[in-house]
C-alpha cells in the first residue's frame, strides 16, 4: 500500500507538469506497449497531442484513476470490487470498461538453454512461500529445480517476476498458487503466498528489465505478460506448461493454462470525446482484428464476433455495475 501511494503522489506531480496534454493513461505494464501504440496512431489520426502512457501496475493505476488524475486505466486482470467502491466513493461513478484481447503469462529463459517443460505444481512448489512435507507445511526449502524434480535442469532456483501492485501478480496468484494449491490437501484451500526470499525477486513494472535480465543470467527465468516474449524470441524462449506452448493460438482458445484477458478502463465524465475517440481507434478493425497492428506487437486479438461485440460496446458506452465488477465482466 505504501508503493502505491507513493506512486500516486509521484503521478501527481508528473502529470500536473503535463497539464497542457490532453489524455492522460497509466497501469499495467503488459498493456503499456499496446496502448502507448494506439497513443501514437491517435496523436497522428486526430493531429493532436500523443496521451501520455505511463507503467504503474494494474494496482497502481487503478489507484490513480480513483483519485480522478488520469482519464484511462490499462489493467491485465478486471477491476476488483475494493477499487470499484474506491472510484465510486470518491466519484468516479461512470466507468466503461472494454476488454482489448488476451494475454499469457509466460515463464521464460534464455534462448541459450534448451527447450523445457514445467508443470503447473512444479512451478507453484518454486513459488510457494511453504511447502507440504511429511503432512505438514514448512517454509520452502527448494533451492534448485532438480529438488522439485529430478528430471528438470540443475539450475538454482530464481525467478524474476511482478511486484505486488501488478495486475500479472494477482493472475499468478489466482491461476497458479490458489489453483494448484486447492488440490493439495495439506493447504485446506487456496494458498496464495509467494516465497519473499532470492528464488523469486520482484523487479519492478518494466517487464523489459526482467527480459534484460536474462541475457545476463542463463539459468534465471522470469515471468510476464506474452507480449513481452513475442518481441523477444531472438533473445527468450518459454517452456511450456502442462506441454501446452505459449502461442496465440493457445492462449485465445484458452487451452494455455496461464491465459488471461487485458482490459482498459475508461473514466466517462472526465475528457470523454476524446477517450472513446481513443477507445475506438484501439479497437478498429486495423489495429485490434485478428492480422491487425496491434497482434504484430504481441496483443492476442478478441475473436471476430467479440471485436464486434466490443466495438457496439464503445459505441452505447454501457456504465459499469457492481454486479459486472463482482461476476469479473466489463459487459
Amino acid at each position: 500500500m505504501k508503493k502505491i501511494l507513493a506512486l500516486s503522489v509521484a503521478s501527481c506531480a508528473f502529470f500536473s507538469a503535463l497539464n497542457a496534454v490532453d489524455l492522460k493513461i497509466a497501469g499495467s505494464s503488459t498493456v503499456y506497449p499496446f496502448t502507448s501504440f494506439v497513443a501514437e496512431e491517435y496523436a497522428a489520426i486526430n493531429n493532436a497531442k500523443t496521451p501520455i502512457v505511463e507503467s504503474l501496475g494494474t494496482g497502481g493505476g487503478f489507484k490513480v484513476f480513483c483519485e480522478g488524475i488520469t482519464d484511462i486505466s490499462n489493467a491485465s486482470r478486471p477491476i476488483k470490487s475494493s477499487e470499484f467502491e474506491a472510484c465510486q466513493k470518491a466519484g468516479i461513478t461512470d466507468i466503461v470498461g472494454i476488454m482489448i484481447g488476451y494475454d499469457g503469462i509466460v515463464l521464460a529463459q534464455n534462448k541459450a538453454n534448451a527447450p523445457l517443460n514445467i508443470t503447473m505444481k512444479e512451478l507453484f512448489l518454486a513459488l510457494a512461500k511453504e511447502v507440504p512435507q511429511d503432512g505438514k507445511l514448512i517454509p520452502n526449502p527448494y533451492t534448485n529445480w532438480q529438488q522439485i524434480n529430478k528430471n528438470l535442469p540443475n539450475r538454482k532456483i530464481t525467478i524474476y517476476g511482478p511486484p505486488s501492485s501488478s495486475g500479472t501478480r494477482d493472475t499468478i496468484e489466482e491461476l497458479v498458487m490458489s489453483e494448484v494449491s486447492k488440490k493439495i490437501p495439506e493447504y485446506k484451500g487456496a494458498y496464495k503466498t509467494i516465497r519473499q526470499d532470492s528464488a523469486f525477486i520482484p523487479s519492478g513494472e518494466n517487464d523489459n528489465l526482467i527480459v534484460s535480465k536474462l541475457s545476463v543470467d542463463k539459468d534465471a527465468f522470469g515471468l510476464f505478460g506474452y507480449g513481452f516474449l513475442s518481441s523477444n524470441e531472438d533473445k527468450i524462449n518459454a517452456t511450456t506448461i502442462d506441454n501446452i506452448e505459449a502461442n496465440a493460438k493457445n492462449i485465445m482458445e484458452g487451452k494455455y493454462e496461464l491465459a488471461r484477458s487485458l482490459y482498459i478502463y475508461i473514466n466517462a465524465n472526465k475528457n470523454p470525446k476524446e477517450s472513446f475517440e481513443f477507445a475506438k481507434i484501439y479497437m478498429s478493425d486495423d489495429l485490434a482484428k485478428s492480422g491487425g497492428e496491434l497482434e504484430k506487437i504481441g496483443l492476442v486479438p478478441l475473436s471476430e464476433i467479440n471485436l464486434k461485440a466490443t466495438q457496439k460496446h464503445i459505441e452505447d458506452r454501457k456504465i459499469l455495475n457492481e454486479e459486472l465488477v463482482k461476476a469479473g465482466k466489463v459487459f
